[in-house]
């Protein structure tokens, strides 16, 4: 079956071979127009995704979880300048489900990666979610894929917080590692255990603030790990302890991370998750926009305000909204 190929005007095709050739600017003015709402932006930006797909796919993508205060932008920090050392290029791109209200938390994130944001090796960009998890996953996504394209070795994509989001960045990352604290007491797993399920490797970051506590949190996640199924029957997940303030453990968990793909690698699950990955993504891009159609219809758009309030008021049940609402479109 060929390949489905779109028009690329010429100022797209500028922006294509920038990016192919390494320019900034033309990195950043991709990724602001995948991430555009407006419906011929999106029609350029499937072109130029079309235009670099051939040239993506060869960076590691990382996903790293954690709830706010473990550490995440002074362990990425740490964890770019290493790699930046060992002769790659790193780009950190962000998720946060409520940037509609703060515009991103990675902007303050950048702040505190000061060292890394100044490296030329290194890109750290925001990833807006427009209102919607589906759509922070979709730009995500995009972005990471222009990044590879670009030509970073790493992809790092960062969360905020606990919750959905963290599902949907492991379903677009090769590995998705999740940090702990030392302290975390017993209510704080309860929570975490769906996403300790998804997780292919656990970090108990600022273990130099009490190490005892470091290590009895690292057997309490091994503990909890037995009981769950693993994701991949070639793969025990590691629990780590480090200090990313003091950078003790970076290197020791890059490795397991090298480890870990040569064992994906090798039983043939690499290559299987991100075909995985790319078909889920095509079913929430069609679940977006056939959304996006059905609040755009004439008719939806008349009856959705009454509808609403008769079903808060009571005087609908919501099946019999949805089904009328539906029957608008035929």
């Amino acid at each position: 079956m060929n390949a489905l190929h779109f028009p690329l005007s010429p100022e797209d095709q500028a922006l294509v071979d920038g990016v192919l050739a390494g320019q900034l600017r033309a990195l950043a003015k991709s990724i602001t127009l995948v991430e555009s709402r407006r419906a011929e932006h999106k029609q350029r930006a499937g072109a130029l995704l079309e235009a670099l797909l051939p040239h993506s796919g060869r960076a590691m993508r990382v996903g790293i979880s954690g709830v706010p205060g473990v550490g995440k932008s002074t362990f990425i920090e740490a964890l770019g300048l290493y790699l930046i050392d060992q002769g790659l290029k790193v780009a950190v791109l962000a998720v946060d489900p409520s940037s509609s209200l703060t515009g991103g938390s990675i902007l303050g994130d950048k702040t505190r990666m000061e060292r890394l944001s100044q490296s030329t090796s290194a890109f750290i960009r925001p990833s807006p979610s427009s209102g919607s998890l589906g759509g922070v996953a979709e730009k995500t996504r995009e972005a990471m894929l222009i990044c590879e394209a670009y030509g970073f070795d790493v992809v790092i994509v960062e969360t905020v917080g606990v919750g959905q989001s963290e599902t949907a960045v492991a379903g677009m990352t090769d590995i998705f590692c999740l940090l702990q604290l030392p302290n975390a007491g017993d209510d704080l797993q309860a929570i975490k255990k769906g996403i300790m399920e998804i997780a292919d490797l656990i970090v108990v970051n600022k273990a130099d603030i009490d190490p005892r506590a470091a290590q009895m949190a690292k057997a309490q996640m091994k503990s909890a790990l037995h009981m769950l199924r693993p994701a991949s029957p070639n793969w025990t997940v590691p629990v780590l302890t480090l200090s990313a303030l003091r950078n003790d453990g970076v290197a020791e968990f890059w490795a397991e991370i090298e480890r870990y793909r040569a064992t994906m690698l090798a039983s043939g699950e690499f290559e299987s998750k991100r075909r995985h990955q790319a078909l889920a993504w095509m079913w929430e891009m069609i679940d977006s926009g056939l959304r996006a159609r059905f609040r755009d219809h004439p008719e939806v758009k008349k009856s959705l305000p009454t509808l609403c309030m008769a079903v808060e008021e009571g005087q609908s049940t919501p099946s019999a909204a949805a089904r009328r609402l539906l029957g608008y479109l035929g």
